[in-house]
């Protein structure tokens, strides 16, 4: 048994499809598949079962791929243990970050990061909030930042600021002529939405919960959209096809001529932007420095948080 052949349980178990697992841990399906092979000869019984769609993990490999998840944990947190002895900040940080955030922090989150720590470089994986937490659980990941609420996973937590939300309209509808809008008055608009996913989504839908049942109704589609990024978003309210509420970074500095973004008013809908990571996670100058980068990105409109 080895560390190399419990990573690829581990995998398997998170894609339910061999040729997926493979590609994440970087060999070809037959090896994959010979090494799992072995490892369920060597324990004398079935991790999975192998269905023409789809794989499935036995009851017994449930708590298998569990223990072999704890044990590459703490593999890691060895080798984190030893860099500490010689510099905590040598060595990739593996770091998440949800896409509705990825855009508009990276770009100057990079550069901080660059000129800041360059012995420590970004290894950078975008994806949905549930996606990073479950790489962070695996050990995929050493940290992510995304918005509250998450599940309670066990995580320790940074916050790192508060973000409001804005209303965007296109320039020629009458809201865009407004200083600011109560979420009461959208009750009357085309909301266009996120897909299901974006935690985003979730967010807007408190500040508009009656666009909830628009956008799983077959009859709301003359209420609500869905779109599969704030930019395409974007496009569509600026063609007119309604409006929508985006995050504070996301503005441009100076927005299109054809839309306009327009504050709430009081009490102004926000969202607690974090960094996570896991608390066997021992390289805690990495996560500090981090901090500090993202700290000194521009971060226009946002409240920060520093305890």
């Amino acid at each position: 048994m080895t560390l190399t052949e419990l990573r690829y349980i581990v995998a398997v178990a998170r894609e339910r499809h061999f040729g997926r697992a493979a590609e994440a841990c970087f060999v070809s399906q037959p090896t994959l598949s010979v090494a799992i092979k072995k490892l369920e000869d060597e324990l004398d019984c079935k991790i999975f079962e192998r269905g023409s769609a789809e794989v499935s993990v036995t009851p017994l490999g449930e708590e298998i791929v569990r223990q072999a998840q704890a044990v590459i944990e703490q593999a890691q947190a060895i080798k984190e243990i030893a860099k500490r002895g010689k510099d905590p900040l040598a060595g990739p940080l593996r770091l998440g970050i949800i896409y509705t955030i990825g855009p508009y922090l990276l770009p100057d989150l990079v550069r901080h990061a660059i000129e800041m720590f360059p012995q420590m470089p970004l290894m950078l994986q975008e994806n949905f909030t549930a996606k990073l937490l479950e790489m962070l659980r695996t050990g995929e990941l050493d940290a992510a930042i995304m918005a509250e609420p998450f599940p309670d996973t066990g995580l320790a937590v940074a916050p790192l600021y508060d973000e409001p939300f804005l209303v965007a309209a296109p320039a020629t509808h009458p809201l865009a002529r407004r200083e600011r809008i109560s979420s009461e008055e959208l009750k009357q608009e085309t909301m266009l939405l996120l897909g299901t996913g974006h935690c985003f989504r979730d967010h807007v839908l408190e500040v508009c919960p009656e666009y909830a049942r628009f956008s799983s109704d077959a009859e709301g589609i003359r209420k609500s959209f869905e779109g599969s990024s704030l930019e395409t978003i974007k496009h569509m309210v600026a063609s007119g096809m309604g409006v929508t509420v985006v995050p504070r970074l996301s503005v441009p500095d100076e927005p299109p001529t054809h839309l306009r973004y327009v504050p709430f008013a009081e009490p102004v809908p926000t969202r607690r932007v974090v960094l996570a990571w896991r608390r066997t996670f021992t390289r805690y100058e990495a996560i500090a420095a981090l901090r500090n980068a993202v700290y000194a990105c521009a971060l226009p409109g946002v409240v920060r948080l520093t305890a």
